[in-house]
Formats: C-alpha cells, structure tokens, sequence
C-alpha cells in the first residue's frame, strides 16, 4: 500500500480503516472517527497541558506498582462496537488519541497502543475539541465500554464524572469543583485533590 505523506492526498468523503491510518506520515495529528478522518486541534494551550502533567502525575504515582498502566496523548487508542472480539486492523474504522487514559486488561496493548476500549479516559476540553469530547467521543466510548469517563474544564477548574450503567449507558455520576476531592468510580481508594489537579490556575 502506498504511503501517504500528505494530508491533501485523502479525500475527506472516503472511509478509511486502520490499515489506512498506518500508512499516513505526515505532519498533521489527525483521528479516525468512524471511517472519517477528524483534524485534532491546534496544539494544546499551556493551561490545559498543566493539568494534563498533573494529572498524568498523579495518576502515574498512583499506578506505579499496580497492574493497570496510564497513557497519555500522543496515544493511539482503536474503538469499535464491545459486542465484538478484537479486529483487524482492516476491521477497525476509530483511532483516537485520548488525554489520558488508564487499561488494566494488558492484552489489549501492543507496540502501536491499544487495541480496544480502555477502562478510563480523561479528555481535557477545550474550545476546539468541546463538541468532539462532549457528544462524538462521548458516544464513542460509551459504545466501545469504556467504563469511566471524565471531562474536565481547566478554565473552570471543573470535573464531570461518567459511569457506565448496567444498561451500558453513560450516567453523570457526579460534577466536582476545585478544591473538591474525586474518588474514582472504578479505583475508589484513588483519591484526586482537583486543588493538586488545577494548582497555579485557580488564581489566574
């Protein structure tokens, strides 16, 4: 298959699978979203990158020495339906790169990432990526069994915290303020201080 090197050479109206996505080198940080390709926004601002380096720290403390290992974005993430076994990468339409995330099943990794739905994502939102976060993704890793899913506002210093249901279904669990703690719904005994989480930004 030939090598893509430039983002003008797809066409915006074809579906592409991961065996596609593989063969792209250029530049641009792009996602597949069923089968379409999704422009990631521009590079991250500093204050949303704080919180991703705090979190990210907090949460690496947390699972040094236990089974499940934390990612953060540039990370390939492949989604698709969890009613299904593993695919092909020619089977696989969604690649996403998510802020952070936290897989416990270590079957799913291999050299390229993650190959299924990890049990927690963390999507920090900003301006460019709030309708991708909040209803595109959203659906996608409520589709795929993504257990935990939290969004989280720098500006406002602001969490919301989703949990599947019995039914598969995303429930707001709760809506967390700086200072509040988060304790989260699969790792109970983790304990977030949002202070630590939005420290240096609550005052700007």
């Amino acid at each position: 298959m030939a090598k893509i090197t430039q983002l003008s050479q797809l066409d915006v109206n074809r579906t592409y699978s991961y065996a596609d996505y593989l063969t792209w080198q250029f530049s641009e940080m792009v996602e597949l979203i069923r089968g379409k390709i999704s422009l990631m926004s521009p590079a991250p601002n500093v204050r949303h990158q704080g919180v991703s380096i705090n979190l990210s720290s907090l949460l690496h403390g947390y699972f040094k020495h236990k089974k499940c290992r934390v990612y953060a974005a540039p990370f390939d993430v492949r989604l698709y339906d969890r009613k299904k076994s593993i695919l092909a990468s020619q089977d696989i339409h969604t690649v996403v790169q998510p802020d952070l995330c936290v897989i416990c099943n270590r079957e799913l990794l291999d050299e390229q990432g993650c190959n299924g739905a990890p049990d927690w994502i963390i999507e920090i939102v900003s301006k460019g990526s709030m309708q991708k976060d909040l209803k595109i993704k959203y659906q996608l890793y409520q589709e795929s069994g993504v257990i935990e899913y939290w969004l989280v506002y720098p500006y406002e210093s602001m969490i919301h915290q989703f949990v599947l249901d019995q039914n598969g279904h995303y429930q707001l669990k709760a809506m967390y303020v700086s200072p509040d703690t988060v304790s989260s719904h699969l790792f109970p005994e983790l304990a977030v201080d949002l202070k630590e989480v939005f420290e240096s930004f609550d005052d700007d």
